[in-house]
């Protein structure tokens, strides 16, 4: 397919409609976006061939302008020397010399007129491209929020999944005989701990009475 045709197919294209009818939107526009900078690729390097032409076009122009005052001057210094003979070959280098003046004068203008278009095309398939990338980041955004939706359904779905609590109720359960176990241990440890202080006692008040027998000569 050539450029100009590709040119007008981007610019006439409905990218909506194209983008409703895609089986994957995001693969189409990805090739949308593929197509247009390649062409635009080309509408450039076409452009910038057509400037580099005028450019030497006008080169010549100025050279043939030149060449025109150059042979009018001939001609009239011929004259004022009385050299008519040479007047009239001046005369005609000149004529020559504007004939081809006039033919690169048309050729600046047609330059013009495709450098213009050109970078008419150019401005039309960057304006398109600019309105396809905006529309790739929208549903570039749109895909990750319906992921991150999606997922938080997803979440909210196995958090309310009975196995889900049922999974909490016998970690409870477990947690709650665990708590009882270690107040048991700690009432047997505490109940063993109050005898052996009792037995303690005894001790001392046992030893006191003694103390105090041997005092009374009992």
């Amino acid at each position: 397919m050539g450029v100009f045709s590709r040119f007008l197919d981007i610019v006439n294209a409905n990218i909506n409609s194209l983008l409703d009818k895609a089986e994957d939107p995001e693969k189409m526009i990805k090739l949308m976006m593929q197509e247009m900078e390649d062409t635009l690729i080309e509408l450039k390097s076409s452009c910038a061939a057509k400037m580099a032409s005028r450019a030497k076009t006008d080169r010549t122009y100025k050279e043939a302008l030149s060449a025109v005052d150059r042979w009018q001057s001939r001609a009239e210094l011929a004259i004022s020397k009385g050299r008519e003979d040479l007047a009239r070959e001046a005369l005609l280098e000149r004529k020559q010399a504007k004939a081809a003046l006039d033919q690169l004068q048309a050729e600046l203008s047609a330059y013009d007129d495709l450098i213009r278009t050109a970078k008419s095309e150019i401005n039309q398939i960057e304006d398109k491209l600019t309105t396809v990338k905006q529309k790739y980041q929208m549903m570039v955004e749109r895909a990750k929020r319906a992921r991150e939706e999606q997922a938080a359904q997803e979440a909210l779905k196995r958090a309310n999944d009975s196995s889900t609590f049922g999974r909490f109720s016998d970690m409870e359960e477990k947690i709650d005989r665990m708590q009882a176990n270690n107040e048991m241990n700690r009432s047997t440890n505490s109940s063993l701990d109050d005898k052996f202080r009792d037995l303690e006692e005894m001790d001392d008040i046992d030893a006191e009475i003694a103390e105090l027998r041997k005092r009374a000569g009992l």
